[in-house]
């Protein structure tokens, strides 16, 4: 694969931004993933139903993750999976129950901190609500306002130390956005979301719904070099993996799998995070239905990969002291390999001689990112999945600025290179550079 230029990477980022307009919520990620697996010609299938034999382009979804792959026709017992897996949700808030909440004549949202935020960067933006209902009646629907609400900063002149002593946020006094003015008590936030589906609100009996920023993905700076986009952590690896996914060519020797879990931000234990049993059940499904025994299912597993593509830190120049010295990954310098002695990532010698090789096979450069020994680093899906399945993993993604901001940095060409190294690594049997 040649290496991305500018025009491919710009095509590439304008790809990634419709693709992030699209994907307020998680379930709404997994949506336009499966309309674009369908447009290309995947076949969904239900969990609730027998699957079909033999080869095919198939995918399941299950809430907000979704399950595809690529069966070929000389796939059979012992046919190893190579397996590409990144995350659909970023954190943020979530709403409540009973969350028309409000006072002093302000009508407000009552919203659950999701994961890790940086909660100063959600102040004062335009933001939406976004996610699924669920009616008396079963049915779902996807939903969102588009911008609706917003978290009002404090101003300077009612606290004239925020600029010297820091601001101060407590998650539940302060991060009360405002939607409205009036009396609460004459308000009706589901009722408002159920009318976006064409409901009355009393038909609502469930709901899981997220803040979103509202600002549209926007490539700036000097030549244009920087991209800034709310949820590049992970829609920026969703993005790349699918797209690496629905380029593959014909004639593969093992069965490809595009994996995107939900939950990792709030550590995945979920019926649709990695650490819970999705990725083994459609596994398991796919081999049983080749008439695999669970030895040969072991032995397929024993020659298969997962590469966990997950956004990773740049370093930064206002604070160089917090990067390892050595090991200082920079925005336009390729994707990076994520590596840990403690396992928060799960690359080993084998994995980073695998992601050389398919850079190299993709004719792109990529960096090694490290923490700083007194810095702890989070951690990915890789581990997880590692850990489940006994399938050798490699850490990877793109750097960033900004890491859990509602609006993320990173360059622009990183997540082209990134894609087209995922591409590679699916395609181990293409010619060598």
């Amino acid at each position: 694969m040649p290496d991305p230029g500018m025009n491919d990477s710009l095509d590439h980022l304008n790809d990634l931004g419709r693709f992030i307009e699209a994907s307020p919520s998680s379930f709404h990620a997994a949506a336009e993933v499966a309309r674009q697996l369908m447009e290309a010609g995947y076949n969904q299938l239900s969990e609730s139903e027998d699957w079909p034999v033999g080869s095919g382009k198939r995918f399941v979804v299950r809430d907000g993750a979704i399950v595809a792959w690529n069966q070929p026709g000389v796939a059979g017992q012992t046919t190893p999976f190579r397996i590409v897996g990144a995350h659909t949700d970023s954190p943020g808030f979530k709403l409540k129950p009973k969350p028309t909440i409000g006072t002093n004549g302000w009508i407000q949202a009552g919203v659950e901190v999701y994961g890790g935020p940086l909660l100063n960067s959600w102040l004062d933006r335009e933001l939406e609500f976004a996610g699924r209902l669920v009616f008396a009646d079963g049915t779902t629907e996807l939903v969102r306002t588009g911008p609706f609400l917003r978290f009002p900063q404090l101003a300077v002149h009612l606290d004239r130390s925020v600029n010297s002593d820091g601001l101060t946020l407590n998650p539940q006094q302060h991060m009360n956005p405002v939607i409205g003015v009036g009396d609460p008590s004459t308000a009706d936030l589901v009722g408002h979301l159920a009318g976006l589906a064409g409901r009355d609100g009393a038909s609502v009996a469930g709901y899981d719904i997220v803040v979103a920023d509202t600002a549209k993905p926007a490539v700036f700076g000097l030549g244009g070099r920087l991209f800034a986009s709310g949820r590049l952590d992970n829609l920026s690896s969703v993005h790349a993996g699918l797209k690496a996914f629905l380029a593959l060519p014909s004639g593969q020797s093992h069965i490809s799998v595009f994996a995107a879990f939900d939950h990792e931000e709030v550590g995945s234990g979920t019926r649709s995070g990695a650490s819970g049993p999705f990725l083994a059940d459609v596994l398991v499904r796919i081999s049983r239905a080749m008439g695999a025994s669970e030895s040969e299912r072991m032995r397929a597993y024993a020659g298969s990969w997962f590469l966990s593509a997950d956004a990773g830190h740049a370093v930064h120049p206002n604070y160089p002291e917090r990067h390892d010295p050595a090991n200082r990954p920079v925005v336009g310098g390729g994707p990076l390999l994520k590596i840990n002695a403690n396992q928060r990532y799960s690359t080993d010698a084998f994995g980073a001689a695998e992601w050389a090789r398919a850079c190299a096979q993709a004719g792109v450069r990529y960096q090694e990112f490290v923490s700083h020994n007194a810095v702890p680093c989070g951690t990915t899906i890789g581990p997880l999945t590692a850990t489940r399945l006994g399938i050798r993993t490699i850490d990877v993604g793109i750097a960033l600025l900004s890491m859990h901001s509602a609006r993320e940095l990173c360059g622009v060409d990183d997540p082209a290179a990134l894609s087209a190294a995922i591409g590679a690594f699916l395609v181990p049997d293409a010619p060598r550079p």
